[in-house]
């Protein structure tokens, strides 16, 4: 069966196998390993990984791809969850033990697939996604930075960020606009974590709602200027000017407060 990449799944597919034989090795599969890969695609990636002798399970959305990899000889071993990533539990997938989670992401859902992955790090060992160039440059941008938004607060606090390897456009096929980089997230634990993660969520969000806005408008809605003049923080700063830590003490501030419900849903 010949497949054609779909523009709504945002597919380029990994055909170059230099690229391939960096990202395997980037990654680094065990045997002990349980490797769970979103959007495999034509299994360029998934055929070097089963051979690791790890267990691999792939999430497909497209249904043409999934009988491909279904037929694949090659991946006789390999356990196919056709669905979208977006609505699977890995918590279920995990079974109790610990995945390492990985893939090479569409573009046009790589955020949402980022934030709903965010949500199960407690059965996740490190994760390893190709992603645009652009994006991994958000994640790992710094306080001041011109890139530094909710994206890179929200991954910072839950992960260490290591951006790996540039992939150009000719490894994929079709060639997407821009380079790609591979980059692992290592899920953080310990010193540093909110008291309370949502309260912690929605700081960051309202803050970045309006980055443009001093911290005594955008954060308005949550605390008074006074307050973030007692906790340190300068109250005509941006959202783009404080460290995950700063959000980390207002979220805190507002819980031994009380007030968590000035930030519910």
């Amino acid at each position: 069966m010949k497949h054609r990449p779909r523009k709504r799944f945002g597919q380029n597919f990994l055909h170059d196998p230099a690229a391939i034989a960096r990202i395997v090795q980037a990654v680094g599969p065990r045997a002990t390993d349980h490797l769970v890969e979103i959007g495999p695609g034509r299994g360029a990636l998934t055929g070097p990984l089963a051979a690791s002798g790890a267990r691999v399970t792939v999430i497909e959305v497209d249904r043409d791809l999934a009988a491909l990899l279904r037929a694949d000889p090659a991946l006789a071993g390999v356990e196919l969850i056709e669905g979208d990533a977006l609505k699977v539990d890995l918590t279920a997938i995990a079974g109790g033990g610990s995945i390492r989670l990985l893939g090479n992401l569409p573009y046009n859902i790589s955020t949402p697939l980022l934030f709903h992955a965010l949500g199960f790090l407690n059965v996740i060992h490190d994760m390893h996604f190709m992603l645009q160039r652009e994006v991994v440059q958000r994640m790992a941008a710094g306080p001041g930075s011109r890139t530094y938004g909710r994206l890179s607060v929200s991954v910072q606090y839950h992960c260490r960020v290591e951006p790996l390897l540039t992939v150009k456009p000719g490894a994929f096929r079709p060639s997407p606009a821009v380079d790609s980089t591979l980059v692992r997230l290592c899920p953080l634990a310990g010193a540093g974590r909110a008291s309370d993660a949502r309260v912690f969520a929605r700081v960051v969000t309202t803050a970045f709602a309006h980055r443009r806005k001093q911290l005594r408008n955008s954060l308005k809605p949550l605390l008074a200027p006074a307050e973030l003049e007692r906790l340190g923080i300068r109250a005509d700063l941006r959202a783009e000017n404080l460290a995950v830590a700063d959000y980390v003490r207002i979220a805190d501030h507002l819980v031994a407060q009380g007030e968590p419900r000035a930030v519910s849903s």
